[in-house]
């Protein structure tokens, strides 16, 4: 039986297989939830809930109220136990990945495309941002620093002085260029 843990490698490598340039996130916050893989691409960010076999869907109806706000597509990942199932619990427009082992060998098969999230809310992707990477915005758009200013504030800014799809185009390059080492200790 494979779990989360054993999941998430073949996983990334099959997303990266598919899409090319590609970074995945584990565990990012959206809202009230935490996004198993958050996958960003130029242009597009990918939400990925896993549900591996021993996994229940008791949590499920409240993930992907959250995934939808933030995501422009959005996956299950399953287990061959829910692989029957797991389409009543998502919406149609949810795509569905069934990850399985068959002779020591992990297998990752699209079930069904992910569709555009028509629910989706920009102001809520924006607000993945940091305010460091909202001032690199700033920056290359030559507006104004707001340095005393709020996330909010700045990210409303962004979005009255810059295009939706050229801000959508920073989002995802400031995401992908994202540096956690920023935290290190020297």
């Amino acid at each position: 039986m494979l779990y989360d843990k054993d999941i998430r490698e073949p996983l990334c490598n099959y997303m990266e297989d598919t899409y090319g340039k590609i970074r995945c996130f584990d565990e990012i916050v959206i809202a009230k939830a935490r996004a198993d893989i958050m996958a960003v691409r130029p242009g597009e960010i990918i939400g990925v809930e896993i549900k591996s076999n021993a996994d229940t869907y008791a949590r499920l109806k409240s993930q992907v109220a959250n995934y939808n706000k933030f995501c422009d597509r959005n996956y299950v990942v399953v287990g061959l136990r829910h692989l029957v199932h797991v389409a009543e619990h998502i919406p149609d427009f949810w795509g569905i990945i069934c990850i399985y082992e068959d002779n020591r060998q992990i297998i990752v098969e699209e079930k069904r495309e992910a569709l555009a999230n028509p629910k989706l809310r920009f102001k809520f992707q924006m607000s993945l941002l940091w305010k460091r990477e909202l001032h690199n915005i700033l920056d290359r758009n030559h507006l104004p620093k707001y340095r005393q200013k709020s996330k909010n504030f700045i990210i409303d800014k962004l979005m009255e002085k810059i295009p939706e799809a050229q801000l959508k185009e920073e989002l995802c390059q400031e995401l992908f260029e994202r540096d956690y080492s920023i935290f290190d200790e020297d």
